[in-house]
């Protein structure tokens, strides 16, 4: 059972990276960001590595999507 959840995660990790890449708007980009952050700690969890769970939730999850949204709201117009 836990392999086939750890493959439909790591099949939607995939999935969210292509979307983050090739989507034309970088705010879908953007809010895409946290999705992968939050299934990528979901398969740290998995694998037993909850330092690696809770840095990626705390530095890559978070921190780099507030600094993205600030970055985007100063320079549209």
């Amino acid at each position: 059972m836990i392999n086939l959840i750890f493959n439909l995660l790591m099949i939607f990790l995939v999935i969210t990276a292509f979307f983050m890449v090739f989507t034309k708007d970088i705010s879908n980009s953007v809010i895409a960001l946290p999705v992968f952050g939050v299934i990528l700690v979901v398969i740290f969890v998995i694998l037993q590595a909850p330092d690696a769970a809770m840095a990626e939730a705390i530095i890559a999850a978070g921190l780099t999507t507030v600094f993205f949204v600030i970055t985007i709201n100063k320079t549209e117009y």
